[in-house]
């Protein structure tokens, strides 16, 4: 036994102290992290603490695990992309056996065996060296932290899902943390409309007798406080989000010129989704919707399982995400390269709607100020071309919001202001029409909706995401370029 454990030590080391090489350098720096948590300390109130904790794993199936994607507050405020783990920020200076501190990261320890199956980590050092934190701790110290929440006047987090598993093998993971957490705020399901503690009942993940103090618990404020930071990019988040969003422009480009009408959905997504890896994206923004025809009135399309597009339009809503940052450009073409009558016609209308819509994403707006807009120019269309009978007609065509802001998600997290410079939103307006709707059957099947990127600025909206052609005629000359997928044959398969 003990020559065994020793060969498992030597075959391991070597690969226990070294990081992975030749991997992208282009994240954000350490010191863009650090200054993320001082700005959200300057809007802490004196004596108040906040908590972060890692996003879950989540299981796939059996023992497969998605693929992990570290919770956007979390990255925003550390860099730390591996799960069990937790930070907490103190709005004063904290002192425990002669060192100052006001920040605590507890990270998941290393570990030889488990990193040969799921790769290197950071641990405590590596945490200090690239991470740029002082007081980084193994999470297992979290468990008896001895930090004295019930002295603070506020102790602030999001409230819990309660959406991750406990894992035998690890005796500090998220499971853990949280459950210690619980118990050291003496934790009861809170009332998320009151925002208060009341007893409603006891966590069900914590065991024993009620505690005999809580602390003072805010499940609100912080969502709003870094909703406030993270709705206003800095240069560094700009570059990031600047390529994602090219990215995402040069997939739109490449399908245009590589569709055909024998094309499926799901052949069309591996196109963009090609391009985002040959540009070193690492994931998409979310799930891809490629919706052909009457697939496209559904929102949020995702089996994208039509075999073929035929003459039909096809709604292509997709984000490339780069390095945390999450494009979402939407373009609608007709897969044959050129718009019929009837297409043509609803196309160009929420074009028209759309240029409403990004004229008025100008500080002071708000995103119901580029509804309102849209809204006008879809309703005059619609009454033109004979779909609504009145302008004051309540219908379904466009059921939707035309924008958010976009970043670490691509719903990013705001505090619901008007506009200011370095916010980026979406100006998404569409026209949707299902089969069976009250209008002539010529319009039935259509669904159409243009989508981009906007940088709000001093002297009015940058369109980030406007190499993707939007203009019928610019799409249609676009279709008629040559592919570098004209080329591609693979076998068929029985």
């Amino acid at each position: 036994m003990k020559v065994r454990n020793i060969c498992f030590s030597i075959l391991v080391m070597p690969f226990l102290m070294i990081a992975q090489k030749g991997v992208p350098e282009d994240f954000l720096s350490d010191t863009f992290h650090k200054e993320r948590r001082a700005a959200l300390r300057d809007k802490m109130q004196k004596n108040t603490v906040s908590v972060f904790f890692a996003n879950p794993v989540r299981n796939r199936a059996n023992d497969v695990e998605y693929v992990y994607h570290q919770d956007p507050n979390f990255y925003y405020l550390t860099g730390y992309k591996e799960p069990h783990a937790v930070l907490v920020v103190f709005s004063d200076m904290q002192e425990k056996d002669g060192k100052s501190y006001n920040e605590l990261l507890y990270v998941q320890e290393r570990n030889a065996r488990a990193e040969m199956w799921t790769g290197y980590r950071l641990g405590v050092k590596g945490a200090q060296d690239k991470l740029g934190f002082d007081m980084a701790l193994n999470g297992k110290e979290f468990l008896n932290s001895e930090i004295d929440f019930m002295s603070f006047d506020k102790v602030m987090f999001d409230d819990f899902k309660d959406d991750y598993r406990d894992s035998d093998r690890n005796p500090a993971d998220l499971h853990d943390l949280i459950s210690s957490f619980k118990t050291q705020v003496g934790y009861y399901v809170i009332d998320s409309e009151a925002n208060t503690e009341v007893d409603l009942q006891l966590d069900k993940n914590r065991e024993g007798n009620l505690p005999n103090q809580r602390a003072k618990i805010d499940v609100k404020t912080l969502s709003k406080l870094m909703g406030g930071l993270r709705q206003i990019k800095t240069p560094e988040e700009m570059k990031l989000l600047t390529k994602a969003v090219r990215i995402s422009a040069m997939g739109q480009i490449e399908v245009m010129k590589a569709m055909k009408t024998d094309m499926s959905e799901t052949e069309i997504q591996g196109i963009h989704e090609y391009v985002y890896k040959k540009y070193g994206s690492e994931y998409e923004g979310y799930p891809s919707i490629v919706g052909a025809g009457a697939n496209g009135c559904v929102l949020h399309y995702v089996e994208n399982n039509k075999m073929e597009v035929g003459k039909d339009l096809v709604l292509m809503d997709l984000g490339a995400e780069y390095h945390g940052y999450t494009a979402d450009v939407t373009r609608t073409i007709p897969a044959n390269g050129k718009f019929n009558p009837e297409q043509k016609a609803i196309y160009d209308l929420v074009y028209d709607a759309q240029e409403a819509g990004i004229a008025e994403a100008v500080i002071g707006n708000t995103g119901r100020t580029t509804f309102n807009a849209a809204m006008k120019v879809i309703n005059a269309g619609l009454l033109e071309l004979g779909i609504i009978k009145s302008l004051d007609e309540q219908h379904m065509y466009l059921p939707h919001g035309i924008c958010h802001h976009i970043g670490l998600d691509v719903h990013d997290l705001n505090d619901g202001s008007a506009f200011e410079p370095n916010m980026v939103v979406t100006i998404e307006p569409g026209i949707y029409i299902p089969e069976g709707s009250p209008c002539d059957e010529k319009w039935w099947g259509i669904a159409v909706r243009i989508e981009d990127d906007i940088l709000i600025t001093e002297k009015g909206p940058i369109n980030l995401s406007e190499e993707a052609p939007r203009k019928s005629e610019e799409i249609e000359a676009l279709m008629r370029q040559p592919s570098i997928f004209d080329q591609l044959e693979l076998k068929k398969l029985d």
